[in-house]
């Protein structure tokens, strides 16, 4: 043991294993490698080696005087003096190297933060350099932009100038021009002046000189001019008389047979005004002022609307409504019985009991038409089918209401068939439907009987029915026996006395020719034949005509009326534009 404290002592490393022995929290704390080259204090090391070198010298020290270790007992005091004198100079040595290495830190650090701060410096002399140079790089590319831009502007203005300059020229030149034009028209002006009055003398020279060579003024002249024109022209002026003869008495004929025309329809008129107009009560003849209107405009609203005439008379207390289509006169009847019954009537309240009357029209239709087949005894039919059944409750053929026509032509039908031995169903179900066209026949082109065909055949009506139908009017060759009864029975009931008078279905035709030409025209929105079609009224469309248009509108429909049809009388042709604006206050 004093052997190894001997070695110990003498090398040294008895601080450094006292420290590491005694103390080794305050030995392992901190390292000269953690602080080597940092910020932190330097002298911290070289405390540590002086504080851990005193303690293990007085531990050593206490240690020999009290004798604790086994080895104090044999160790001579001398060699302890030895131990205490090598410890201090250790410690010496110690605090001399602590601060060399304190010294040679703090140089390197203060090295270190001037080569930092100078470098700082340079990079900022550095980038002072680039943003200047930066700068003047930007200064000098804006102000080539501008002259750039400065440039451009002059050589726009130069080309301005030079435009105007040419054009200034081309101004005084067609000044130039004009003022040459004006003076050669002025010239020229004057010499057709001078002609003109030359031709005028020269006229008038020429008059005298014929009348002085023939010895006959101009009144004596034209006299004799007009008696050889007739001596030359006597036969034909003689034919042309016994013309005009011909002409007033075959005038006369026509008076004579329109006068006797006029004394025929006496006799048929109860039956033409059932057909062509309708009565309606009034509650007093108050309520025909109210009909009328301010200045005729409820009643104009609903004629414009309905397309009849509604005839207000001395008649007390009744209307006449008149025109030859029944859908329309109903229309008017209903709407105007509800505006009596209201009491209001002006034309926004016309308009809403139309629209109301339009749609008790079309339920009259569809019960018509399921009354018909319920009184007949046919179920199955479509609802469309049957709605164009009702139809023709507002038809006629030659007088005759189609409607009562065709249940006529399905019980003489069925009961032929039952005689006969044939399909009584199909007798009665043809019968009903051979005039279904006419429902339609105004609408789509064609005969009654192809339409009608048409119509079957879209709704799947048995072939049996299609076959007897196609051929009541022995257009298509018969090939049941039902077809041959539908057609005997059809027969019966247009030919019984007082069915169909051909007079009033020619005039129903006429009329309906009338509405027809005037409708070919693009810009009319709706027709109207009224006065026994006397008269015509054409609604346009204001959008697509002006005031002017409509003036040449109602000669084109005259000329076309003049062309293609052939009418007795003449026919008014009343052309209306009515343009309407309407505006909502919120």
């Amino acid at each position: 043991m004093r052997a190894k404290c001997a070695r110990m002592v003498q090398s040294g490393n008895c601080i450094n294993s006292c420290s590491q022995e005694r103390f080794p929290p305050l030995a392992t704390s901190k390292s000269l490698g953690e602080y080597h080259g940092t910020n932190q204090n330097t002298d911290y090391y070289g405390a540590i080696k002086f504080f851990r070198g005193t303690r293990c010298l007085a531990s050593g020290v206490a240690t020999l005087r009290s004798g604790s270790w086994p080895l104090a007992t044999s160790i001579h005091m001398g060699t302890g003096i030895l131990a205490l004198v090598v410890g201090v100079i250790a410690l010496a040595i110690g605090s001399l190297l602590g601060y060399l290495t304190r010294q040679s830190i703090a140089k390197r650090q203060l090295s270190t933060a001037e080569g930092k701060a100078e470098k700082l410096v340079e990079e900022a002399e550095k980038r002072q350099q680039e943003m200047i140079l930066e700068a003047k790089n930007k200064s000098v590319q804006i102000l080539e932009e501008a002259k750039k831009q400065e440039k451009e502007r002059e050589d726009q203005i130069l080309r301005l100038e030079k435009r105007l300059e040419k054009r200034e020229e081309t101004l005084d030149q067609k000044m130039a021009e004009l003022d040459r034009s004006g003076s050669a028209l002025e010239k020229k002006a004057e010499e057709v002046r001078q002609i003109r009055t030359e031709v005028e003398e020269t006229r008038k020279t020429e008059m005298q000189r014929l009348e002085k060579i023939a010895g006959l003024s101009r009144e004596q002249a034209k006299s004799v001019l007009l008696q050889l024109t007739e001596e030359e022209n006597r036969q034909v002026l003689a034919e042309r008389i016994a013309k005009l003869e011909r002409d007033g008495r075959d005038e006369l004929e026509k008076k004579a047979k329109n006068l006797m025309t006029q004394v025929i329809q006496k006799y048929a008129g109860s039956h033409a005004a059932e057909v062509v107009t309708t009565t309606v009560a009034l509650p007093s003849d108050e309520v025909k002022g109210r009909i009328i209107g301010r200045e005729g405009r409820n009643i104009k609203t609903l004629e414009k609307l309905t397309g009849v005439e509604i005839i207000v008379d001395d008649t007390p207390e009744a209307v006449v409504i008149s025109g030859f289509d029944p859908v329309r006169r109903e229309i008017a009847r209903i709407a105007l019985e509800k505006l009596i019954e209201d009491g209001r009537i002006h034309p926004t309240k016309i308009e809403d009991s139309i629209e109301w009357a339009k749609k008790e029209i079309d339920n009259k239709i569809k019960e018509a038409g399921e009354a018909a087949l319920y009184d007949v005894g046919i179920a199955g039919l479509d609802a469309k089918l049957v709605y164009l059944l009702g139809r023709l409750r507002y038809r006629t053929s030659y007088g005759q209401n189609v409607l009562i026509h065709s249940l006529e032509v399905a019980h003489l039908s069925g009961a032929l068939a039952a005689e006969l031995g044939a399909d009584v169903a199909v007798a009665k179900k043809a019968g009903m439907l051979h005039d279904i066209g006419k429902a339609v026949d105004h609408e789509i082109q064609g005969t009654h009987v192809e339409i009608g065909i048409k119509i079957l055949e879209k709704f799947h009506i048995q072939k049996e029915v299609i076959s007897a139908v196609k051929s009541h009017h022995e257009d298509y060759p018969f090939e049941t026996p039902e077809s041959f009864i539908v057609a005997a029975a059809d027969a019966i009931s247009a030919s019984r006395p007082g069915a169909r008078k051909d007079t009033l279905e020619n005039y129903m035709k006429r009329l309906e020719e009338l509405e027809s030409v005037a409708k070919s025209f693009p810009e009319v929105e709706k027709v109207y034949a009224i006065q026994a079609g006397r008269e015509i009224r054409v609604f346009v469309t204001p959008e697509k005509i002006d005031d002017l248009g409509s003036l040449k509108l109602a000669r084109s429909i005259a000329d076309k009326i003049e062309q293609e049809l052939k009418y007795p009388g003449e026919i008014k042709v009343n052309v209306i534009r009515e343009t309407r604006s309407v505006e909502f206050a919120r």
